[in-house]
């Protein structure tokens, strides 16, 4: 028997508006423009720009008041002076005194060119090949990937000119054309391994005794030259300490991602616009807006000429009430998004300068060793914010100080007790930790162990395991890897 009843339930939900505000606050500067400039687009009744004020009369007030409940259309609730008021104009602009009077709007110019593909085969078509090879070789040359490698093995390539290019052909056909694409500028290209990659380099130099070795310690002892094994190296090929350094240093000045040294690859590069300043004036820390975050925007004349155009109409057809609903939906379209601008800059100016606040020592020396611990939390508490705001602002945006520009999350870090019992930086440790190793002994590299033990007396009690996760993060290798003849 099925029973009925009643449940309440209360539950907080964001409009939105609210769900679109939040994305605002998360865009850095270069993403917030291209936002912009859709909104712009796809809403007529917004325009960029200063505005030139003009008198509204204020006859406009009850202009929707006659025929309200003609044909079911309800324009009751629209009021012109909500839209068109002279006296909301300056609210409308975003502009305020806390962004940069410098700043520039400076285009990055991009250069022409061609692609990696395209520079392979340019010197593919020097070569005397068979309709058939050059299919392959074409094909070869379309399987390297960025780094200039080909990660496949020739099975499966075989089998893929077969299916996709109808070529029936066998592996040492493949192998005989791939040895000819790898003679292709730059060298190392479209090799299978590191190994080979490295190979292909050393048998273009001209040959020398360090190179003869160089060559024979990849082909018979690549392992042990990866994990550093030197004593095992030079007992393998009977040689000194000397000469195997000199191979060594052949083999370093190699380039194991051959792909990326052709300067012509035009792969999108990331230009870096700060959406905040900070500067040092007599004493004190000065923080500004990049002023790309804080456009002039103002309703569109038109759309104010239109609603003119409707109170002066004696006659008010449906047409033209529809119209004025488009209307009043595009200026409420615009009137939030002129706010939610501004809302945006507030947050981004209060969130940074509690930030820059709460690391005044840091951007007043530039030292990192004076970096405060300080986790999201910290910040939210501050200005009265939700932990999540304060994550979007930190996300992806860059702040441009006397020291550089630098990622905001990065002022962010855990804090850890030292023997004195006070709260320090994650980040000061992991400065030293980094010093530490940079003046060790490159012939006998510290364990994690001894760096434990070397924080401890520099008052940084932390535990090995501690040390290797650190150490991981400033991507250092392990002791046997760091080791150098």
């Amino acid at each position: 028997m099925l029973k009925q009843y009643l449940q309440f339930k209360l539950s907080q939900k964001l409009s939105p508006q609210q769900i679109q505000l939040m994305k605002l606050i998360q865009l850095p500067t270069q993403a917030f423009e291209q936002r912009l400039k859709q909104e712009l687009e796809e809403n007529p009744a917004l325009e960029s720009g200063k505005d030139e004020p003009e008198t509204i009369n204020d006859e406009f007030d009850d202009v929707y008041d006659a025929d309200t409940d003609a044909e079911n259309i309800n324009t009751d609730d629209i009021n012109i002076d909500d839209y068109l008021s002279d006296d909301e104009v300056p609210d409308y602009r975003t502009k305020a005194n806390n962004y940069s009077a410098d700043d520039e709007d400076k285009n990055v110019p991009y250069a022409a060119g061609i692609s990696f593909y395209q520079y392979l085969i340019s010197q593919l078509n020097t070569s005397y090949l068979s309709d058939e090879e050059w299919s392959i070789a074409e094909f070869l040359i379309g399987s390297v990937d960025e780094s200039g490698y080909i990660r496949r093995s020739l099975a499966d390539i075989t089998d893929d000119l077969a299916f996709t290019q109808n070529i029936y052909t066998d592996e040492k056909t493949v192998e005989k054309i791939l040895a000819l694409v790898q003679e292709l500028d730059p060298p190392g290209v479209a090799a299978r391994s590191l190994e080979e990659c490295l190979l292909i380099q050393l048998r273009r130099k001209e040959v020398t005794p360090s190179i003869e070795l160089a060559t024979a310690i990849l082909e018979k002892s690549f392992e042990q030259f990866t994990k550093k094994h030197y004593k095992k190296l030079i007992q393998k090929h009977n040689i000194t300490e000397e000469e195997l350094k000199e191979a060594i240093t052949e083999i370093e000045r190699l380039n194991p991602k051959p792909g990326g040294s052709y300067a012509g690859n035009n792969r999108m590069i990331e230009h870096v616009v700060p959406d905040f300043s900070i500067r040092i004036v007599e004493g004190e820390l000065e923080l500004t807006l990049n002023g790309r975050n804080a456009p002039e925007l103002h309703v569109s004349k038109e759309y104010s000429n239109m609603l003119k155009g409707y109170k002066d109409a004696k006659e008010k057809s449906k047409s033209q009430k529809d119209t004025v609903l488009f209307i009043k939906q595009k200026l409420d379209a615009a009137k939030w998004f002129i706010d939610a601008i501004r809302q945006r800059q507030q947050t981004l100016f209060i969130t940074m300068n509690a930030i820059m606040q709460y690391q005044k020592e840091y951007f007043l020396t530039g030292d990192e060793r004076n970096l405060r611990p300080m986790i999201l939390k910290d910040i939210a508490d501050q200005i009265d914010m939700d932990v999540s705001t304060v994550s979007r602002v930190a996300n992806s945006k860059y702040v441009d100080t006397p020291y550089g520009t630098k990622l905001i999350k990065e002022f962010f870090s855990e804090s850890m007790k030292n023997d004195q019992g006070e709260d320090v930086s994650t980040k000061e440790i992991k400065k030293i930790l980094e010093t530490v190793i940079r003046e060790e002994s490159k012939k006998k590299p510290l364990t994690d162990d001894k760096l434990a033990a070397i924080l401890k007396e520099k008052g940084y009690p932390i535990a090995r395991r501690t040390v290797a996760k650190y150490r991981e993060q400033l991507d250092i290798p392990v002791a046997r890897l760091r080791k150098q003849i």
